[in-house]
């Protein structure tokens, strides 16, 4: 074992970091030894002392990366150097690809778009601030099912809304917005509930972008969090304003590009580039570097055979040796900074050795994960609302031609999967295994990502992830903003206000709604922030909220037989017992949040309470979230059922969908006639119910299922778990990057020779 070279010349010979004496670092030797501990020098790591990743970044006062008028000239900046790019892109599609910003095209793209450049919109669309953060947040809580249940449960979301692309095809080719349909079938009562559902969704999704953006960026610069809600909103407004959806879709693409680049970089860093001299030879200097899966595994194994760390057992104002990483802060004789040799307070907060409660074997290394598990039921439900019951993607599938919806869709979730299980399997299990200070309301924040980036690769890792985020940030925002719009320019303008308005009318109604929903998701992350809730208390949340509101509005496309009262009933009903439910159980919760399951024998916590801690606990979540789901659909058909029955109902018939809603402007799409045709869509729908429901059960079921025997993972288990994480990484990220642009070459290449398409080869 490489500790032994340290150990070989005795007390008097021993060479170890400043604060690991020799008796320490025999005594460690010896547990990694009958750990099967074989590559990691477990004595080049101060596990007593967690690495304050804030002091390796440079220690800027409030902000661990930057000044705070640095992190003011990032948040404009970037949102403006976008909004130039994007408005540029879509002002020369206008001169060489014939584009006009009609109404119809603001908010549906043409319905034209492509299957790489859907499949890149559904990844950015699904990449919120969450997907970087929170997956990250689970893994360092769970282990490596967090990573996964993140993962699988919320791409089979995407998978099966493939299904629903098909079928507005079929049945409503005309739609602007999910409500239409439903304002169709089943009148203003059952349109008014579904619209207070959708902006719900809409609210909530911008509400988890604000916040995770805004944590990150407080830590990162000492930004005011109110400022930064009000601020990172800005740049999106200003492309989506101009270019609607397209520009939206074009800025996707981008986002999307560079948040798989960064992946890669990641992922390449933690399993392929190994440390300085520091991990391989016996020196004063910690090895902060992975550079293998193995490695990974066995310092996660390691930190579960160290004892829990009590407020009584932790070293006060420990040295703590700084190894500043190439690029990070250095001190100088003008500004000596922290110096080598930092004094810091540690408090059991900053932790995570010992065992996992609910996990098998207490590791971090096992699927058998209790809360885990409880988090994979929460996130499967809840996301089914965050997309069945939001109008971006809806929009996504209204704007891709038919050909494309479903194979966009597909890809798009399986690309779509590899950035919370290959990321947070990397970052998340690095903030682990790297031994990062990082007290559990930081990994709430979401902090855990640019705190293993910043060990691993100094400031520069760090100033990538607020890159990663800002393109998650800004995408979503955009496509939200857009849903937004066009649900107030269609269903309350069009619909309630000014039924013979003008296309001209809806463009300038959807423009000022831009502007007004940029100024109230601002305050809605204000208010967020006052009440004190987290990115992942808003996660978890969404599921309780808005769950029920997904087997109605799937029906309304899907089956003939739903009637206007079974809806309106399940939806209500549905979201009344799920909000009962939350809150009986979290009354059940102790005080702080904590299961009284989980509390050592003979002790007792008082409950009764509900607060932001307990209503936050995950068991009142996952209660919330399913009862949301299953009850709402109960209700719902137990209703149909009995008016079926009693007679005052009869099947719907689609072609009064496909009359029933009109477009204002007469349009012709740039789409071939047989792609519309039933002949045509009927197969698409087959292959698209074929592949979304298998692939989704391999993921829900067969994959989980396969790996419960293997435990609690071995070194080779883990390896193999790594490598496909790896592989689907590289692999994602190059399709998702090149295919977009090999199909609109001849789009592309008029811009780059500046060719104006003759109109009959207008793509």
């Amino acid at each position: 074992m490489a500790c032994n070279e340290r150990l070989a010349n005795g007390a008097e010979g021993y060479v170890g970091l400043p604060n690991v004496p020799y008796s320490q670092c025999e005594e460690w030797c010896k547990a990694g030894t009958a750990l099967g501990i074989t590559d990691l020098d477990v004595c080049s790591i101060a596990w007593n002392n967690p690495v304050p990743w804030r002091k390796i970044a440079g220690d800027f006062g409030e902000g661990a990366i930057m000044d705070e008028w640095a992190g003011y000239v990032l948040v404009l900046g970037f949102g403006v150097f976008f909004s130039i790019v994007t408005t540029i892109m879509v002002k020369l599609e206008q001169i060489y690809g014939g584009l006009v910003i009609s109404s119809e095209h603001f908010n549906t793209a043409g319905r034209n778009i492509k299957t790489g450049l859907t499949a890149a919109v559904i990844v950015s669309q699904w990449t919120w601030a969450a997907t970087l953060l929170q997956s990250s947040n689970v893994a360092s809580k769970y282990g490596l099912s967090g990573p996964f249940w993140y993962a699988a449960g919320a791409t089979v979301q995407i998978l099966l809304f493939g299904i629903l692309a098909i079928e507005i095809k079929k049945k409503a080719p005309n739609m602007h917005t999910f409500l239409e349909m439903i304002d169709v079938r089943w009148g203003k009562l059952a349109h008014l509930t579904f619209l207070f559902f959708a902006i719900c969704t809409n609210l909530i999704v911008t509400g988890m972008l604000l916040q995770g953006g805004a944590a990150v960026v407080n830590a990162a610069s000492g930004m005011h969090i109110i400022a930064a809600n009000f601020l990172i909103p800005v740049g999106v407004i200003l492309y989506t304003w101009f270019g609607g959806l397209k520009a939206t879709f074009l800025a996707s693409y981008i986002h999307t590009s560079v948040i798989m680049i960064c992946l890669v970089v990641f992922i390449t860093y933690v399993y392929a580039v190994p440390g300085d001299i520091e991990c391989t030879s016996a020196t004063t200097k910690q090895c902060n570097a992975l550079g293998s899966a193995a490695l990974l595994w066995e310092r996660l194994r390691f930190l579960n055979y160290l004892p829990a760390k009590t407020d009584q057992g932790i070293p006060v104002n420990s040295t703590y040796t700084m190894p500043f990483p190439d690029g990070a802060y250095v001190p100088t004789a003008d500004d000596p900074g922290p110096g080598n040799f930092e004094k810091l307070t540690y408090t059991e907060e900053d932790y995570h050795h010992g065992p996992v409660n609910g996990n098998r074997g207490g590791s971090y290394l096992t699927m058998l994960s209790e809360d885990g598990l409880s988090f994979g039921v929460v996130n499967i439900v809840g996301n089914f609302g965050t997309v069945f019951v939001d109008q971006s993607y809806w929009q996504s599938a209204i704007a891709a031609r038919p050909s494309s919806a479903h194979r966009g869709y597909l890809l798009g979730g399986l690309v779509w999967f590899t950035i919370p299980m290959s990321l947070a399997t990397a970052l998340g299990l690095s903030s682990l295994a790297l031994n990062v200070k990082m007290p559990a309301d930081e990994a709430a924040d979401g902090l855990a990502p640019p705190a293993a980036a910043i060990v691993l690769l100094g400031q520069g890792g760090g100033i990538m992830i607020i890159i990663m985020l800002f393109m998650a940030i800004t995408s979503t925002g955009s496509a939200e903003c857009i849903a937004v719009a066009s649900l107030f320019a269609y269903d309350i303008y069009r619909k309630y206000i000014n039924p013979e308005c003008t296309g001209a009318q809806l463009l300038k109604v959807s423009r000022l709604v831009v502007v007004g929903y940029g100024i109230v998701c601002g305050l809605f992350g204000y208010f967020l922030y006052g009440v004190g809730v987290g990115l992942g208390w808003v996660y978890n949340f969404m599921g309780t909220m808005i769950g029920s509101a997904v087997i109605p509005v799937s029906c309304c496309l899907c089956t003939r037989y739903m009637t206007k009262n079974g809806a309106i009933a399940g939806a209500w009903g549905g979201m009344i017992l799920a909000l009962v439910s939350w809150m009986s159980v979290a009354a059940s919760r102790c005080t702080n949040g904590d299961d009284p399951d989980d509390l050592a024998e003979g002790v007792d916590c008082d409950t009764g309470k509900l607060n932001v801690d307990t209503l936050g606990n995950i068991n009142a979540q996952t209660a919330g979230s399913v009862v949301a789901l299953c009850v709402s659909g109960v209700i719902a058909f137990l209703v149909a059922s009995i008016e079926y029955k009693m007679g005052t109902e009869q099947p719907f018939e689609w072609e009064k969908m496909r009359e029933g809603i009109k477009r204002v402007e007469q349009e012709a799409d740039d789409v071939p006639e047989y792609e519309m045709t039933f002949e045509y869509l009927d197969p698409a729908a087959k292959y698209v119910f074929k592949y979304g429901v298998g692939y989704s059960v391999f993921l829900i079921f067969i994959w989980p299922l396969a790996v419960i025997a293997w435990g609690v993972f071995d070194k080779a288990n883990y390896t193999l778990w790594a490598s496909i994480a790896y592989c689907w990484g590289y692999i994602g990220s190059l399709v998702i990057v090149v295919l977009p642009v090999y199909e609109s070459w001849g789009s592309l290449k008029n811009v780059l020779t500046c060719t104006k398409p003759a109109p009959e080869a207008k793509e």
